[in-house]
């Protein structure tokens, strides 16, 4: 198997990191994998603020729901989804953007960050480096934008802790490939799977925990999706000029 598949199969999200900074070298060398990601027709529909400044860390830990990794990582990046660049060149063009006429035009820009941060992990951890993604950025994104500064059509849409890892966590048991290989057309017949799926997790929690937890896959994915998680998203797409008319 070649270095990069074992790079990605090896991943496991760290939470824990040394007092050490990371070099320009290597955040260079992932800013630049970031870079080299697909985009839709080559918008390169992503920014990332880079956050060092401890004040600013710590305020941002708060904002993502008091998660202190965020604080002690040494490098923060936040990737947003970026249209104000787009906007620029409409301008320039003396031509109207259409982002509050089309729900596509999130729908481009959250997977071009998703296509931007898997290349940001896979080249960290290439580096020796540990990361966890962070979701939370949109828990509080008004003040996030506030702090950051960010322009008109511009979103957070995940942050990413990158440090050396002062943990050594265990690998999440993902789904069989069953589960989410569908070949032709979708297996809708999946509850057997999910069934097997779940008593495999709880085993899996108890053995890593000493006991101390058995959860499962249903439990606490249905939980957490049985209401909306993130309170102000809609009014700060609606600030940042992505109305979605089309949507009504």
């Amino acid at each position: 198997m070649n270095k990069v598949i074992e790079t990605l199969k090896n991943h496991r999200s760290i939470r824990k990191y040394m007092n050490e900074p990371v070099s320009e070298e290597y955040l260079s060398a992932i800013v630049e994998a970031v870079q080299a990601a697909p985009s839709w027709v080559n918008g390169q529909q992503v920014s990332i603020i880079c956050v060092k400044d401890e004040q600013k860390k710590k305020k941002l830990s708060e904002l993502v729901g008091n998660q202190k990794f965020v604080d002690e990582a040494p490098v923060f990046f936040v990737f947003c989804a970026d249209f104000y660049r787009s906007s620029l060149a409409a301008e320039k063009e003396g031509l109207a953007l259409a982002i509050e006429e089309d729900v596509d035009f999130l729908l481009v820009g959250a997977t071009d960050v998703g296509l931007a941060l898997g290349n940001a992990i896979t080249a960290a951890e290439s580096l020796g480096l540990g990361c966890v993604p962070i979701g939370g950025i949109r828990r509080n994104s008004l003040e996030v934008i506030n702090l950051l500064e960010l322009p008109k059509y511009v979103i957070p849409i995940s942050g990413l802790c990158i440090g050396y890892a002062a943990e050594d966590p265990v690998k999440k048991l993902r789904f069989p490939k069953e589960a989410v290989l569908h070949t032709e057309t979708y297996n809708s017949n999946l509850k057997e799977i999910l069934d097997t799926y779940d008593e495999q997790m709880e085993q899996h929690t108890s053995k890593h925990s000493n006991g101390q937890t058995k959860t499962n896959w249903s439990t606490r994915i249905g939980t957490l999706y049985s209401k909306p998680y993130y309170q102000n998203v809609a009014e700060m797409l609606k600030q940042q000029g992505y109305n979605c008319k089309n949507m009504n």
